[in-house]
């Protein structure tokens, strides 16, 4: 049963098994709270909020109506969640802006979260960040207003990219922890003409190409990708400036910076990719083995782990 100590307000029916209700804390009736939850001191919790189980709140912050957590969630000291965007005083919304918190995020303190977003799954919301857009899963945002600074377990690659590829004619290929995915070092030959650099499609490149796009004058703060392909492979290549990439198969996660001409990588189907931290100049050219199909695209980090648990 839940423990709830004798200075707490909780006049909610609503809460599971072994959550702690700490000192001076209330939650309205309409509540309803998950097991295994702490909720400590000094929060208070509205009526329209929907808590899952194992998570945490701490001390001074506020959850109000139309808010919902899922599992394993960590709400820090004084984080501070909004339902209205234009409020008034005595002016009421017929219904607050619905905001989510997906399984296992972690909000630092102070954090303010606006209204109506979602925060994906395993994000981190720095100390004191003020959230004024959705935050995509794995992402770690912070600032004001917070931007993506990182992904949760994206290890840089850790590979001599500095050096020209050893045959003139293929590609030096290094393996990565990411199912599938390889980075290339493609041929550079410098000349006092000018340099060059090449790749062979089937050869250097692993794949026909029957399409290519490419992206340019990206806002640094803007995030590209976010979605896998079905059957789609593409290789990414930044032709001027820098973009960093990060690879993602469900389990394993991996950054990669992509500064010079003669990097390339290779992403497979199944493998979520996104592309942040644009310089300025940054051009990014993708070749794909396959034409362009809406319903290849896996938009849904959720679906994509859910289709990549069930290959196994």
């Amino acid at each position: 049963m839940a423990k709830i100590h004798h200075t707490a307000d909780v006049q909610t029916p609503h809460i599971g098994a072994n959550t702690n209700c700490w000192q001076y804390c209330v939650i309205l009736k309409g509540a309803k709270i998950g097991n295994d939850c702490n909720v400590c001191a000094h929060v208070l919790i509205e009526n329209d909020v929907l808590m899952g189980d194992r998570v945490t709140v701490k001390s001074g912050a506020q959850l109000w109506d139309g808010l919902r957590v899922g599992d394993d969630v960590f709400i820090g000291p004084n984080v501070t969640f909004t339902n209205d965007k234009f409020p008034r005083s005595k002016q009421f919304q017929d219904q607050p802006l619905i905001t989510t918190i997906e399984r296992g995020v972690s909000i630092g303190g102070n954090a303010t979260i606006l209204p109506g977003l979602t925060i994906g799954q395993n994000a981190m919301v720095g100390a004191g960040a003020v959230v004024t857009r959705s935050v995509p899963p794995n992402a770690i945002v912070y600032g004001n207003p917070a931007r993506i600074t990182g992904y949760v377990n994206a290890e840089a690659m850790q590979s001599d990219t500095n050096q020209p590829a050893t045959s003139t004619r293929g590609a030096d290929t290094t393996p990565c922890r990411v199912n599938g995915v390889n980075l290339h070092k493609l041929p550079r030959v410098v000349d006092i003409r000018g340099s060059l650099t090449v790749g062979e499609f089937e050869r250097s490149i692993p794949f026909a190409a029957k399409r290519y796009f490419m992206v340019f004058a990206v806002p640094s703060v803007e995030t590209r990708g976010e979605h896998a392909h079905r059957e789609c492979h593409q290789f990414l290549i930044c032709a001027r400036g820098s973009v960093t990439v990060v690879a993602d198969d469900g389990e394993n996660r991996e950054e990669f910076v992509l500064d010079r001409p003669e990097l390339g990588l290779h992403l497979p189907p199944m493998t979520w990719g996104i592309q942040y931290k644009y310089s300025p100049d940054a051009v990014l050219l993708v070749f794909a083995s396959h034409y362009y199909d809406a319903a290849d695209y896996i938009r849904d980090y959720s679906e994509f782990q859910q289709l990549t648990s069930a290959q196994k």
